[in-house]
C-alpha cells in the first residue's frame, strides 16, 4: 500500500519511545490510516484552514490544474443566493442570516444571527470566484442551513459565541471553513512552549503556513489531512465533537443527493472542507452509492433574512479568537507569495483584477509525499535583508508620526534584535512576530505618547485593519432608500469618515425630508452613526437650521440590518415602537415614550392613539409606583402639547388622567408605608394627583377619594411625613401657620434634631405636588441651616446636594428663584435685613425664647410655636415674677423659689445648657409679705389654668 512504509516508521518510533502512552502506536497508525482513507475517496477532498494563505495558494493552483466541474463547499446551504452579490462588495465582508421573529426557538433568544466572513486570502473565496466566473461550473453549498445551526446548538449556543466580538459582527455566531485548532489546552500549551511562540496564530504561521506556502498539491493535501487527523483523534468527545460529526453526515448526504440528481462524475468534482472534517471515518462519509444517509430534520417556521455586512480583519480576529494582527499578516503573506510564485488569483468581475487562462489539467497517481516531508529538514527561507530593512525604516517613520522619539539608531536596533530573536527561537528568517517583539523592545520603552502603541503600529505597517464595504447594488431595499433620500445633502455617505451636513431649512426647504429621516435614523441607529450638533427634536419645537455629523460608512452594518426588519425606515420605526409598547416588561412610562416618539417622527394619529390606549392599559395594571416620576413628566409634556395645538384632548389622554387619578389614590396609602417606595415616587404620585386634579374632576373624578387616601396614609419615615403634611396643607387640613409650628417644634426638640434633615428633604420633594410651598421650603432650609448643630448639619449637606442633583434637579431652579426673591441681592443689603418669617410676627407678641445652639452659626434666636422672639428678648434667666414684677429689674430673681434656685443654680444651669440658653443670675429686691399677691390675684393674673380645670370638670 502507498503508506505502508510511513506506517512502519511511525510504529517503530512509538516502540522506541518506550515509556510513552500505551495509545501512542494506535494514534500514530490511525493518523496514517486517516490520510490513506481520505486520499482513496473518488471525490477529491481538499482540506483547508480558514484565512490561511497556504490553503488559498494551494486552492488557486489546484483549481487551475484540475478545472473541476462541480465544487462542493462547506458553507451554510441557504447562503448560496448571496454569493453572486460579492461582485458588488469590497472585501472583507460577511455573509449574514438574521431572524428577529422566531418560530421553534425560545423567544428570549431573539434576534438570532449567523455570519460567515470572506477575505481574498482564503481558499473559499478562490473557490467561489472560480465557480462563479467559469462557465459550466456548479457551486454547491452543502453545510447545515442557518436554521439547522441553531437546532444543533440548542441550549449550548452561547458556548460557541466568542467573548468580546468586534461590533462589526456583534453577537452573531461565526461559521467558517476549517476551524483548525487543538481542542484541549494541554496540547496547545505544549506546542506553544516547544515552538517558542506566544500564541496559536504564530505557531501555525511558523510551522504550517510557511513550509506549505510553496508545497505541491499532494504534499499540501497529505500534510493538512494529517494535521486534521491528529487534532481530531486528540479532541475530547464532547457535545461539540458530536455536532461536528453530524455536520459531516449532513454534508455528505447533500453531496450524494446532488451527484444522484445531476449524474456528475465524482472525478470531476472537488469537495472543499476543513481539515478536521477531511479526516472523518464515519460510515456516512463517502460518495459511493449505497452509503447510508443522514436523517436531516426539517427547518423550523422561522423566517430568515439574508444579506451582506461589512467585516474587517480585527472583527474576524475577535470573532474566532485569533491573535491581533494575524489576519492582516496573512493578507500580506498572500500578496507576497502571489508575487513570488507569479500567480494571479481568481476575482469576481465586479472587483479589481481578473483571471488568467486555465491550463490543461495534469493528472497522475498519488504518491507518498508525506514521508519525505516529515523526514526531511524544513525548507526555510534565508534572511531577506531588504524586506526586514524596509520594515525597520517604516516602523521608525510611523512611530515618529505617532509621538515616539525614534531615530535611525532605533531602526538599526530593531533590525539586529529581530535577527537575534529569530536565532534564539530557531528560525533562519525573522517572522513578522519577531519583528513586532523587537520593535516593542527597542521603540516603546517606558510609555505610549499617543493612542497607538508600537504593537498596533506594527499591525498597521504589516497590512493594517482592512475593512470591507457592501456595494450599493448588494444593499437591501431599505439601505438603498436611505442613501437615495439623503442624496440631496451632496455627501459621499459611503466614505469611512465623519462628514458634516449643514441644513438651512429656510433657504432650502427641500432638505426638510432629509432632516426628518436623519432624526428617525438617530433613534434607530447607534449614537455615533448619526449625531446632531445643532438642533433638537422635541414636542412644540421647530428649528430652521441643523448641523449633523454623519458616519454611515463605518456603521453600514447597522443600516443593513435595519433592512432585515422592513422595507422603509418608517415601517421599521413603527414596528420598534409597537414592540416596545407591547413588550412583556413594558410599563406605562415606556408606552408614553413610544407615544411621544410617534408624534415626533411619524405624525400618525392612528398609531399614537393605539399606543396611548396601551399606556392606559399598562397604568391600570401596575402594582408599583417605581415609574411614577417618569409617568408624571411625560404626561405633563404631552398634555401641554395637546392643549397648545389641538382644541380638545384625545380620548386616550382623558382616560389616562381619570384612570391614573383613581389608580394613584388607591396606591397612595400603601406607598406612604412601603420601604420600597421612595420619597421621589410618592412625591410624583402626589404631583400627578394635585397637578391633574382640576382636569380629573372635570372628567368626573371624585375629590373625596383623594381626601380619604390622604387620611388613610400613616407614614413612619420623616421624609414621607413631611410629604404628608404638605398634602394635608394642599387639601386645606393644615394651615401654613401650623406647618411652621410643626417645623419649629422639630428644631426645638433635641431628640428630633438629628432627623430634621430628612424632614427638610421631604419638604423639598413636596415642591413637586405643592409648588406654592416654595417660600415655606426656603424658610425651612434657612432655619435648618441656622439652628442645626454642626455634627448634624455638615454630614447632611452633601447628601442634600446629591439628592437634589439625582432626584429633584428640576426643583432646584424653583428654590433658587424663590431664594433670590427672599434674600438681599447684595452683601450690603444683609446689614439690618430681617427675614420675612421674623417680620411676620404680630406686634406685641411674646414668647419664650432661647439662644441658638452653640456652633450653629446663627446670630438670631429661635422660638416655639408660631411665634418668633424679637431682638428685645432677654438673655437672663428670671424667676418668681408676678403681677407686680414690673417694679423689679428685668430678669431679676425674686420670691422664695427664685431665691432657692439662685442658691442652688447647678440644675437650672444644666437644663439651660441642654436647651442652648445662657445668661447670668440677677437678684430682685425683697418684697414685703403684705405686698405679695395672694392666690386670688395669681388666678386673676393667670386665668388659663383655672379655665382648663373648669372645662375638665364641666363647670
Amino acid at each position: 500500500m502507498t503508506f505502508d512504509s510511513l506506517r512502519e516508521q511511525l510504529l517503530g518510533a512509538a516502540e522506541a519511545l518506550g515509556g510513552g502512552p500505551a495509545t501512542l502506536p494506535e494514534i500514530l497508525a490511525g493518523i496514517v490510516d486517516d490520510v490513506d482513507h481520505a486520499l482513496r475517496e473518488p471525490l477529491e477532498i481538499f482540506p483547508v484552514c480558514h484565512h490561511s494563505p497556504a490553503s488559498a495558494l494551494a486552492m488557486l493552483r489546484r483549481l487551475r490544474d484540475k478545472q473541476p466541474k462541480v465544487v462542493y463547499l462547506e458553507l451554510c446551504e441557504d447562503l448560496q443566493p448571496l454569493l453572486t452579490e460579492l461582485r458588488n462588495c469590497k472585501l472583507p465582508v460577511a455573509l449574514q442570516a438574521f431572524a428577529s421573529e422566531l418560530e421553534g426557538f425560545p423567544k428570549e433568544s431573539a434576534p438570532l444571527s449567523v455570519i460567515a466572513p470572506v477575505t481574498e486570502a482564503s481558499a473559499e473565496y478562490q473557490a467561489i470566484s472560480y465557480a462563479l466566473e467559469t462557465p459550466g461550473v456548479s457551486l454547491v453549498l452543502v453545510d447545515r442551513s442557518t436554521d439547522h445551526v441553531f437546532q444543533f446548538l440548542g441550549e449550548g449556543a452561547a458556548a460557541e459565541t466568542p467573548d468580546g466580538e468586534d461590533d462589526l459582527h456583534g453577537d452573531a455566531v461565526g461559521v467558517e471553513i476549517g476551524d483548525l485548532r487543538p481542542r484541549f489546552a494541554e496540547l496547545e500549551e505544549h506546542l506553544l512552549h516547544h515552538g517558542r511562540v506566544r500564541h496559536w496564530s504564530e505557531w501555525w504561521d511558523q510551522y504550517v503556513e510557511q513550509p506549505l506556502a510553496g508545497a505541491d498539491h499532494d504534499t499540501y493535501r497529505q500534510v493538512m489531512t494529517m494535521v486534521g487527523s491528529l487534532f481530531r483523534r486528540l479532541a475530547p468527545h464532547d457535545a461539540r465533537y458530536a455536532r461536528d460529526e453530524d455536520r459531516e453526515r449532513h454534508m455528505w448526504t447533500r453531496i450524494r443527493a446532488h451527484l444522484a440528481a445531476t449524474g456528475a462524475d465524482p472525478a470531476d468534482c472537488l469537495y472543499v472542507c476543513g481539515a478536521f472534517h477531511a479526516a472523518s471515518r464515519l460510515p456516512e462519509v463517502g460518495s459511493a452509492p449505497g452509503t447510508p444517509n443522514f436523517a436531516i430534520t426539517p427547518r423550523t417556521a422561522t423566517t430568515w433574512l439574508y444579506g451582506l455586512i461589512p467585516s474587517s480583519h480585527s472583527a474576524i480576529e475577535a470573532q474566532f479568537g485569533l491573535a491581533p494582527g494575524s489576519v492582516s499578516i496573512a493578507a500580506t503573506t498572500w500578496q507576497k507569495n502571489l508575487k513570488k510564485q507569479r500567480l494571479k488569483p481568481f476575482r469576481l468581475d465586479g472587483q479589481k483584477g481578473g483571471r488568467l487562462p486555465l491550463p490543461v489539467a495534469a493528472g497522475g497517481p498519488v504518491a507518498d509525499h508525506l514521508s519525505g516531508y516529515l523526514a526531511g529538514p524544513p525548507a526555510l527561507d534565508g534572511l531577506d535583508e531588504e524586506e526586514l530593512r524596509g520594515w525597520c525604516v517604516d516602523i521608525v517613520r510611523l512611530a515618529r508620526r505617532n509621538g515616539y522619539l525614534a531615530s535611525t539608531a532605533d531602526a538599526i536596533a530593531v533590525f539586529e534584535t529581530s535577527v537575534l530573536l529569530a536565532g534564539m527561537r530557531g528560525r533562519a528568517r525573522p517572522t513578522p512576530y519577531d519583528f513586532q517583539d523587537a520593535a516593542v523592545t527597542c521603540i516603546e520603552k517606558d510609555r505610549v505618547p499617543g493612542r497607538r502603541d508600537v504593537r498596533r503600529l506594527c499591525e498597521i505597517l504589516l497590512g493594517g485593519d482592512r475593512v470591507g464595504q457592501v456595494g450599493y447594488d448588494a444593499l437591501p431595499p431599505l439601505a438603498r432608500d436611505v442613501y437615495d433620500r439623503l442624496a440631496p445633502l451632496g455627501l459621499n455617505l459611503e466614505q469611512r469618515s465623519i462628514q458634516r451636513a449643514l441644513l438651512d431649512l429656510t433657504a432650502r426647504p427641500e432638505l426638510a425630508p432629509c432632516s426628518q429621516l436623519l432624526w428617525m435614523l438617530r433613534y434607530l441607529l447607534p449614537d455615533q452613526a448619526v449625531r446632531p450638533i445643532m438642533g433638537s427634536r422635541r414636542l412644540g419645537e421647530k428649528h430652521f437650521q441643523e448641523s449633523w455629523d454623519l458616519d454611515l460608512g463605518r456603521h453600514q452594518r447597522a443600516v443593513i440590518e435595519l433592512g432585515y426588519e422592513g422595507v422603509t425606515v418608517e415601517q421599521v420605526l413603527e414596528q420598534r415602537l409597537r414592540r416596545d409598547a407591547w413588550d412583556p416588561k413594558a410599563t406605562a412610562a415606556t408606552a408614553l415614550e413610544a407615544v411621544e416618539n410617534s408624534m415626533l417622527f411619524l405624525q400618525s394619529p392612528r398609531l399614537t392613539d393605539e399606543l396611548g390606549a396601551r399606556a392606559v392599559e399598562l397604568l391600570a395594571a401596575e402594582r408599583t409606583v417605581d415609574e411614577a416620576p417618569d409617568v408624571l413628566r411625560r404626561i405633563r409634556r404631552l398634555l401641554g402639547h395637546y392643549r397648545s395645538t389641538t382644541p380638545v384632548l384625545p380620548s386616550w389622554c382623558e382616560r389616562f388622567v381619570t384612570v391614573g387619578y383613581a389608580h394613584y389614590c388607591t396606591l397612595l396609602p400603601t406607598a406612604f408605608v412601603e420601604e420600597e417606595s421612595g420619597v421621589r415616587q410618592v412625591g410624583a404620585m402626589l404631583g400627578f394627583l394635585f397637578g391633574m386634579e382640576s382636569l380629573a374632576l372635570s372628567l368626573g373624578c371624585d375629590r373625596t377619594q383623594l381626601e380619604i387616601a390622604v387620611r388613610q396614609s400613616h407614614p413612619e419615615t420623616p421624609a414621607k411625613l413631611a410629604l404628608l403634611w404638605a398634602a394635608r396643607h394642599q387639601l386645606g387640613d393644615l394651615s401654613l401657620a401650623e406647618l411652621r409650628a410643626l417645623v419649629d417644634d422639630l428644631l426645638g426638640n433635641p431628640l428630633v434634631v438629628p432627623a430634621v434633615p430628612q424632614y427638610v428633604s421631604g419638604f423639598v420633594q413636596a415642591l413637586e405636588p405643592v409648588p406654592r410651598l416654595a417660600p415655606f421650603v426656603v424658610e425651612t432650609l434657612s432655619k435648618a441651616f441656622g439652628r442645626l448643630p454642626d455634627p448634624v448639619l455638615l454630614p447632611w449637606l452633601p447628601t442634600l446636594i446629591t439628592t437634589l442633583q439625582s432626584q429633584a434637579a428640576e426643583l432646584v431652579p424653583v428654590l433658587t428663584r424663590e431664594a433670590g426673591r427672599t434674600f438681599p441681592a447684595t452683601l450690603a443689603g444683609m446689614e439690618g435685613w430681617t427675614p420675612p418669617w421674623l417680620a411676620r410676627r404680630a406686634p406685641g407678641a411674646s414668647g419664650r425664647a432661647g439662644r441658638a445652639p452653640s456652633g450653629s452659626g446663627l446670630a438670631g434666636q429661635g422660638a416655639t410655636g408660631s411665634e418668633v422672639a424679637g431682638p428685645e428678648s432677654s438673655g437672663s434667666w428670671t424667676a418668681g415674677r408676678g403681677p407686680s414684677g414690673a417694679d423689679a429689674a428685668p430678669g431679676a430673681v425674686g420670691g422664695p423659689v427664685g431665691v432657692f434656685l439662685a442658691a442652688h443654680p447647678e440644675s437650672t444651669e444644666a437644663v439651660a445648657g441642654l436647651l442652648g440658653c445662657s445668661g447670668e443670675w440677677v437678684t430682685a429686691p425683697a418684697v414685703p409679705d403684705d405686698d405679695r399677691p395672694g392666690p386670688a390675684a395669681l388666678l386673676a393674673a393667670f386665668p388659663e389654668t383655672a379655665d382648663a380645670v373648669f372645662s375638665m370638670i364641666g363647670s
